[in-house]
């Protein structure tokens, strides 16, 4: 398959807007420069031409650009695809991270903010090849992390979320103190 390397600038480029989607917009692999936008196209292109599923992997390192670039690829899918939901579902999948990423996500010496989890998000389309929905499972929840963190590093981040809200009266049942006071969890 297609392989390509990318690597996070840790800045905003201008090579992701709309005017860059539509030149990769149509075009043969290896037309363009290498971008993820090219491999979006060949996969979008693969499933038009041979009606059979598509899989796009998007791996790497802590602080990679993972999200980043999957977010772009759905971002491509649903302009090029003329969707309807073009906003909508890329905003729905978008939207749960935020939830997802409390939930998985926790502090490394490497990444603040880094994914302790794998996900697969599913695009669906319908026979014109516009999105009609996406559905977002998580795997390999690293649960090493509830018990232990090495030196630098904490917990996932909803165990500190939930002891900041420790005073909330609808909280008050759970019994939560601060971070800082349940250093057996929390380091």
């Amino acid at each position: 398959g297609i392989i390509l390397v990318a690597i996070n600038p840790y800045k905003q480029l201008p090579i992701y807007g709309d005017a860059i989607i539509h030149a990769y917009s149509g075009q043969n692999m290896g037309d363009m420069d290498p971008h993820i936008f090219a491999v979006a196209e060949e996969a979008y292109k693969q499933m038009a031409r041979n009606n059979k599923n598509q899989s796009i992997i998007v791996s790497g390192e802590s602080g990679a650009g993972k999200t980043v670039s999957a977010r772009y690829t759905m971002r491509y899918f649903a302009t090029v695809s003329k969707s309807s939901s073009k906003a909508h579902v890329e905003d729905k999948v978008l939207a749960s991270n935020p939830i997802t990423e409390a939930v998985g996500n926790a502090k490394t010496t490497r990444n603040d903010n880094s994914s302790r989890f794998g996900k697969y998000t599913e695009i669906s389309f319908d026979r014109s090849y516009q999105i009609i929905g996406a559905n977002m499972r998580t795997y390999l929840l690293e649960k090493s992390r509830v018990v232990f963190q090495s030196e630098n590093e904490r917990n996932y981040h909803i165990f500190y979320q939930l002891c900041a809200s420790a005073m909330q009266p609808e909280y008050a049942h759970l019994k939560l103190g601060r971070s800082q006071e349940n250093n057996l969890l929390f380091t």
